[in-house]
């Protein structure tokens, strides 16, 4: 598979992850119509973390990283049949072990809770536990779902599975409309039923392709199949990767408790924002290149051939990343006032939102390529690797975090509420760090993965000076309702950033031009 091919699958996972994000920009907008940054909107959002640990750790990133590289590389060599039946083998084992973890965590509820947001009291703490009782069969759900993706990306299969969490998405959408007159922690609860109810419809819209796409499919589980040990020995180290990623994530969700009301809701909306350019860009050219990587590592001159689809894939990403990042950090508060300022989210809120979207901004880049480069040791049956970068980054980032969460603001004299921005700051950093550590081990193995530095310098100057004209264009255009202002500040910015590029003769503005002009 070339390049062109590699190109196009991006492109086909960056259009469903674009229209599954979009529909959960509508229902974080709808969300903060309805809940604000209320108490009740801070117990929602701790609550659907505390059961999504357990598809993150199980679900699309290590499945990827363990399940797609055995089960490609045997449809490679022509073994259908057997990759058939390894499917449906780690599907069976995967459904057990996410029952017992569903009862447990319903069961374990209080004292989740307790874990992941100490600061919470009284009717908060009540309505958060409740919340995850009901939210944990949906997450258990949705973790059959991300096997069923791993098996359709292995058949090329990208837009069905990056596409259907929009069916997710509009049954809270629905959810809110419908009982958006009642009290909120009621709606809340509500909510949650609505969230359960979308995450059967994700998995049952994929089903139908996977039995179409792998007929052989046998849902018995069978640990002597040396394919399906292959699987859970590289399952192993990626899932505790995961939990290390997700120990980080429960670390700012403790400081985050600590802050003042409104700061994990003002986290939540901001992630939503900083994860998109993450997902469409880091998470599709990962995606599209695991399958083909994990086929050629093998193969003579694949190491070559790895180099050079990690470092395409590099720059495809640097392309788009890095005016998402510039843009956060300079129009943030734009963003953020069209897509929320409804409703109880307020001008302060969207104020809020853009001080830890600057702060996020800063490890951007490093996080999206993160994503590539992890996805390059995976294909190389490496997952202890990005697993030993992975511990670093946590502990930096949680060191980090509370400085810049709690001391940092009181010496200088900010208010408490800032601490939000000082956690995804101290990500970012972190991130800068791991992927050092990333390229240089890969790079003993490879050859150098660099990009050159003059093109990412390039790249930076185009956006910085997209922004500048942007910035003119806010300045000069007060008033305006936000999504009116949006569009007056953002298209320029858009507009002058791909023209510099173009103009300077950066491949991927020319190629993107051409894809979009055919069609």
């Amino acid at each position: 598979m070339g390049q062109g091919s590699g190109g196009r699958n991006a492109f086909l996972v960056a259009a469903g992850i674009l229209c599954s994000r979009l529909m959960g920009l509508v229902r974080l907008r709808v969300f903060a119509h309805y809940f604000g940054l209320s108490d009740s909107a801070d117990a929602f959002n701790a609550a659907f973390r505390i059961p999504n640990l357990l598809q993150n750790l199980f679900g699309e990133g290590a499945l990827s990283a363990s399940f797609i590289p055995v089960y490609s590389s045997l449809r490679a060599r022509g073994q259908a049949r057997e990759a058939d039946r390894v499917a449906g083998a780690v599907a069976s084992l995967l459904a057990l072990g996410v029952s017992v973890l569903v009862l447990a965590g319903v069961l374990a509820a209080p004292w989740l809770v307790a874990a992941i947001a100490p600061g919470f009291e009284g009717p908060k703490r009540e309505l958060t536990v409740e919340l995850v009782r009901v939210l944990f069969p949906g997450a258990g759900l949705l973790v059959l779902s991300a096997w069923c993706l791993g098996v359709l990306n292995s058949h090329g299969k990208f837009l069905l599975s990056y596409a259907a969490p929009v069916v997710w998405n509009l049954a809270m959408i629905a959810t809110m409309v419908y009982y958006g007159g009642a009290e909120t922690a009621r709606l809340a609860v509500l909510l949650a039923w609505g969230s359960v109810a979308g995450s059967a419809l994700q998995l049952l819209v994929q089903v139908p392709a996977v039995l179409r796409n792998a007929p052989d499919l046998a849902f018995a589980i069978d640990a002597a199949s040396a394919h399906v040990r292959a699987v859970g020995a590289n399952f192993a180290p990626v899932l505790v990767s995961r939990g290390v990623v997700q120990l980080s994530a429960y670390i700012d969700e403790l400081f985050a408790s600590k802050l003042p009301t409104g700061a994990m809701a003002g986290i939540a909306s901001a992630q939503l924002l900083y994860t998109l350019p993450v997902s469409l860009f880091g998470l599709s050219v990962a995606a599209a290149e695991l399958p083909t990587m994990s086929g050629v590592a093998g193969a003579e001159g694949g190491r070559d051939e790895l180099r050079r689809r990690l470092q395409a894939g590099l720059r495809r990403i640097a392309f788009f990343v890095i005016p998402s990042a510039i843009a956060f950090l300079t129009l943030g508060d734009v963003i953020a006032a069209a897509l929320f300022e409804t409703g109880r989210f307020r001008r302060a809120d969207s104020l809020f939102v853009w001080s830890i979207l600057g702060g996020s901004s800063i490890g951007l880049l490093a996080s999206t390529w993160g994503r590539l480069y992890s996805s390059t040791y995976y294909a190389l049956r490496d997952t202890r690797t990005p697993l030993r970068y992975a511990l670093v980054h946590v502990g930096l980032a949680t060191v980090l975090g509370w400085v810049f969460a709690f001391p940092l603001p009181r010496a200088l004299g900010l208010e408490a509420s800032w601490g939000a921005g000082g956690l995804t700051l101290s990500a970012g950093i972190a991130a800068w760090v791991e992927l050092f550590l990333l390229r240089r081990a890969l790079g003993a193995r490879l050859g150098d993965t660099r990009l050159p530095p003059a093109d990412v310098a390039r790249l930076w100057g185009c956006a910085l000076a997209a922004a500048a004209v942007a910035w003119g264009v806010k300045l000069g255009a007060p008033g305006l309702h936000p999504i009116a202002a949006a569009a007056a500040i953002l298209g320029p910015y858009g507009a002058v950033y791909f023209g510099t590029t173009y103009a300077l003769g950066v491949p991927e503005s020319a190629a993107l031009l051409r894809r979009l002009a055919s069609r």
